[in-house]
């Protein structure tokens, strides 16, 4: 796979800066299945360093999307490795049915996001975007086979997958460790990430996961997309991708991403 062309849709998605605030939005719906939960429960501190769970994730959705070759296969080894950790009673971080739903919700999140901030994607940047989202699966050893080959089959799966989730008491414990971390400075950038992805989730699984919600945040928060599509796409392209920008140049510091031990799993 040869580095991603600037008309890769894959690429150029990703360089969207409006895509983050759909961060919590992503794994919300990871960890609504249950053997997420179980394995992200168990072999993650995101509560006390969620920085550091989001650069993990950060290296790895960037360097797919907008690294040489090398750096991408780097990372893909790094985050392999991880996984092949994560693994116990009811969970392996391989199993290609969590690596399909994990990619899944990688794809939905970047589609929801980018149609409510820049624009709508047509019929074809959807099948190729699809296409191309394949990756954040395969390489991690998900079978291509497996991917969904038009957005209509995904649309199948999703309905199916997302009939099977449930959210239980380790799932609610994670989301509140994720808007509430140990360290009180990241609060306002955390209970801003708790808003949004409440106004992204459907109501039942808003319900499940207990985030307060009533007509007024829903009023809040149509009315902070309408301005945001309404400026957003007129800012320039170097201040839209300048976080894509920073975490290439930091990937490509001193020898590429280098976790520290304490950094257990991304994705």
């Amino acid at each position: 796979m040869a580095r991603s062309s600037d008309q890769s849709v894959l690429r150029r998605l990703n360089s969207e800066a409006s895509l983050l605030a759909g961060a919590g939005y992503a794994v919300l719906l990871q960890i609504a299945h249950p053997s997420v939960a179980r394995g992200v429960a168990e072999h993650s501190d995101f509560a006390a360093r969620p920085l550091d769970r989001l650069r993990g994730t950060l290296y790895f959705i960037y360097a797919t999307a907008q690294g040489t070759p090398e750096e991408r296969d780097r990372v893909h080894a790094i985050v392999r490795a991880m996984h092949r950790k994560v693994r116990g009673p009811g969970y392996d971080a391989l199993d290609p049915e969590l690596l399909l739903w994990v990619a899944a919700t990688l794809y939905r999140s970047a589609v929801r996001l980018y149609e409510l901030t820049v624009t709508e994607l047509t019929e074809q940047e959807h099948t190729e975007f699809l296409g191309e989202a394949a990756v954040y699966a395969t390489a991690l050893g998900l079978p291509p086979e497996k991917w969904p080959r038009n957005p209509e089959e995904f649309a199948d799966y999703w309905e199916r997958a997302y009939a099977r989730l449930e959210v239980g008491d380790e799932a609610r414990r994670l989301a509140r460790g994720l808007f509430r971390p140990k360290n009180r400075l990241l609060w306002p950038l955390t209970l801003t990430q708790r808003f949004l992805t409440g106004g992204l989730l459907d109501p039942e699984l808003r319900e499940a996961f207990g985030i307060p919600w009533s007509e007024a945040h829903q009023r809040r928060f149509d009315r902070l997309m309408r301005i945001t599509r309404a400026v957003y796409p007129r800012l320039p392209k170097g201040v839209r991708g300048l976080p894509t920008a920073m975490y290439m140049r930091s990937l490509r510091k001193n020898g590429g991403w280098k976790p520290s031990r304490a950094t257990k799993v991304t994705g």
